[in-house]
């Protein structure tokens, strides 16, 4: 699924009639259908329409949904679109997915360790990173300040993490 970005996920069952919740990763939530057909990590593709917004998403009709126990099924399911299909990116914004297992250094050359994922909890995009040896991740900004480098085809970020941070 290399050449597949998650654009979304299916959060459940909206109504009675097969319609789900869904919930949208793209920088314009409603773009989310302009990227269809999808397919699920279930191995399914899907048409998708989103008939109206509601409280953190959409609710959406599905192709081959039909009833609110075939939506409830797919609770959980996360939907990809084709990196060729999405916009190209300008220089200074990333893909979560080009991001997680980039190797992480600090501006001095030591390795802190591997992304293992992007989290945003509302302020800003945090890399959680996994570091050799150490079973707690650490939760880095991902902005300018702190993450002054990311090299994509050198498969490396540079970071200059907060004072404190790697205590």
């Amino acid at each position: 699924m290399d050449d597949q970005i998650c654009v979304g996920a299916i959060g459940g069952a909206f109504g009675v009639h097969g319609e789900v919740r869904l919930k949208s990763y793209t920088s314009d939530p409603e773009a989310i259908a302009d990227y269809a057909p999808l397919t699920g990590d279930n191995g399914e593709t899907y048409q998708v329409q989103i008939t109206r917004e509601i409280a953190q998403g959409f609710a959406a009709r599905l192709s081959g949904v039909r009833s609110k126990e075939d939506a409830d099924a797919l609770k959980g399911v996360r939907l990809y679109a084709p990196r060729d299909r999405l916009p190209s990116l300008p220089d200074d914004e990333f893909y979560h997915a080009d991001l997680i297992g980039l190797t992480v250094f600090d501006t001095g050359g030591v390795e802190m360790g591997r992304v293992k994922a992007v989290l945003n909890h509302g302020a800003t995009d945090l890399l959680e990173i996994i570091r050799p040896g150490v079973s707690k991740t650490i939760l880095l900004p991902f902005t300018m300040a702190c993450v002054p480098t990311v090299d994509l085809a050198a498969g490396r970020i540079v970071a200059d993490p907060p004072e404190g941070l790697l205590d």
